[in-house]
């Protein structure tokens, strides 16, 4: 996995697995918080659920830039140290969940900040 603190483009390969206990986590190494930290919860756990092809591996660009035929996040709010963001699907995506919250584990991805907008493509 690339050093996300030193990527300095726009476009971010992240990779969440399913583990034992059934939750999904962001697959991290810099991070030096408590592993509890990287689950994904607040719709992002369902997002992941639909759009991993085993169920247990997800494998995701994420794009600052707009991607065509990508799910498209807008941050609607602050919250809780994170942020709410609008999930936008492309006509060929089922709509899993109108909302996720991503928590401040996506500002230390991006450097402290949480991006106005976000694009996902899967790479599965």
């Amino acid at each position: 996995m690339i050093n996300l603190l030193k990527n300095k483009t726009k476009v971010k390969n992240l990779k969440f697995e399913k583990e034992n206990d059934g939750k999904w986590y962001i697959i991290l190494p810099e991070w030096e918080g408590a592993h509890n930290e990287l689950e994904m919860v607040a719709g992002a756990d369902m997002l992941l659920d639909n759009l991993s092809a085993d169920g247990k591996y997800c494998d995701i660009n994420v794009s600052e830039d707009f991607v065509e035929n990508s799910i498209e996040l807008i941050l609607d709010r602050h919250a809780g140290g994170g942020g709410v963001y609008n999930v936008f699907y492309p006509n060929t995506q089922p709509k899993i969940v109108p909302q996720i919250w991503l928590c401040h584990v996506t500002k230390f991805v991006y450097g402290g900040v949480l991006p106005e907008k976000l694009y996902f493509s899967i790479n599965n």
